[in-house]
């Protein structure tokens, strides 16, 4: 078929193809809504004029251009535009938010839930539909807290002929609350939202826990120290076994940030080695995972080794000490000065003769020399290299697995 050329006012400016919704801005150039809606989210001003635009700002439908888009296509037997679904406003994203909230009663009163579960799956669709109604969901005020309310009372539901509705509310619930909001939201109902994720987290399906698990990361990363502390042992037990599971790669990088993040202090590394931290952060190394995901694990290793009972667990995993030493070389700058981090704790307070010599066989030693006299490193990694060498040099220097010219290099060792 022979080509028809498109007029160039009929094309949006960003996205250069013939516009479905044609929506005008202050500036007053026309776009089509989904390309300009994308644009706002990262850039406040006008693609073309560069006029700023308004926070919030709601385009306007140019009627008059989509009748004449119609009109062309028509003329020109091409496919015509479909016409665009009216968009969600907010009175309608705040009239669903006010039947959930009166409708979220029967939670307390083991009512029927139909009513709940309708408002939150009509909702739910709302905000899948694009990126605009997800925000205008996220701004319409009350709305995450409502939503996260009735999450953590579905969630902390008895068992009960109506529990399976409760989990299906749940899981609606889960699906509308956006990590930012939920963050925000976390500062005041940490506690009900962490025990809430956590029945989420052991549910059987897939997908929710995926979900859980990013939103547990957001929660635990805006929660005050005071309480991050003292975080429940449940919430170790089902970020471990989730790692375990390999649900997903992006739930298995938001369960080693939560470990990374929560092991600051004493208590919750504790709690984390009790629940086979160790054991599962290890097999996640041998499993040879991406860039981030070997950092991350490396990084929560380094906490749990602060105590000696991370400390103990790793030396009496089989591949332990061989795994941290192979993932010091050859992956990034972070992962090797987390490596080295977590080998000098070792060699530093767990050091017995077995695992000086396993250090040694392995390869882990000859790593740390290559560490110590690389410039690609930084001088800090460097030199806790060079330490974690001098602690056992006299050991290390009769191995037949070190070779002459290291020893020479470092002659303390």
């Amino acid at each position: 078929m022979e080509e028809v050329e498109v007029p160039c006012y009929l094309v949006c400016p960003i996205s250069l193809d013939i516009m479905r919704d044609p929506v005008t801005i202050p500036s007053g150039i026309t776009y089509d809504r989904d390309s300009i809606e994308r644009w706002l989210l990262t850039a406040g001003t006008c693609p073309l004029t560069k006029q700023a635009v308004p926070a919030g700002c709601d385009p306007t439908p140019n009627h008059t251009l989509r009748r004449l888009i119609q009109s062309w296509c028509a003329l020109h037997g091409v496919e015509r535009v479909p016409t665009p679904k009216p968009p969600t406003d907010r009175a309608r994203v705040a009239a669903l938010v006010s039947r959930i909230a009166a409708a979220s009663r029967s939670l307390v009163t083991a009512a029927p839930q139909g009513e709940l579960l309708g408002a939150l799956r009509e909702l739910r669709d709302v905000a899948a539909e694009s990126e605009r109604n997800r925000m205008l969901v996220a701004a319409v005020p009350g709305a995450m807290d409502v939503v996260a309310a009735v999450f953590a009372a579905a969630s902390a539901a008895k068992p009960s002929p109506s529990s399976e509705s409760a989990t299906s509310v749940a899981d609606a619930a889960l699906e509308i609350m956006s990590e930012q909001c939920l963050a925000r939201v976390a500062n005041t109902e940490h506690q009900l939202l962490v025990d809430a994720l956590v029945s989420a987290l052991q549910r059987p399906n897939p997908a929710s826990r995926a979900r859980a698990a990013l939103l547990l990361h957001n929660v635990t990363a805006a929660m005050p120290s005071s309480r991050l502390a003292s975080l429940p042992e449940q919430v170790f037990g089902e970020v471990v076994q989730l790692i375990r599971d390999k649900v997903s790669k992006p739930a298995t990088k938001a369960a080693l940030h939560v470990l990374a993040g929560t092991t600051a202090w004493g208590r919750n590394r504790v709690k984390a080695v009790d629940a086979g931290a160790v054991a599962a952060l290890v097999d996640t190394l041998c499993d040879g995972p991406e860039r981030r995901a070997c950092e991350l694990a490396l990084g929560a290793l380094d906490r749990l080794c602060g105590c000696a009972e991370g400390r103990a667990a790793l030396v009496a995993h089989g591949a332990g000490v061989a795994a941290v030493g192979t993932k010091a070389f050859r992956v990034s700058e972070v992962a090797t000065d987390k490596a080295v981090r977590v080998l000098r704790s070792v060699a530093r307070h767990a050091a017995t003769a077995a695992v000086v010599q396993e250090m040694a066989h392995t390869g882990v030693v000859g790593t740390l020399c290559v560490v110590a006299q690389s410039d690609q490193y930084g001088d800090r990694t460097r030199e806790r290299a060079r330490e974690t060498l001098r602690l056992h040099g006299r050991a290390w220097r009769s191995s037949p697995c070190l070779h002459r010219h290291l020893q020479a290099i470092y002659p303390c060792c």
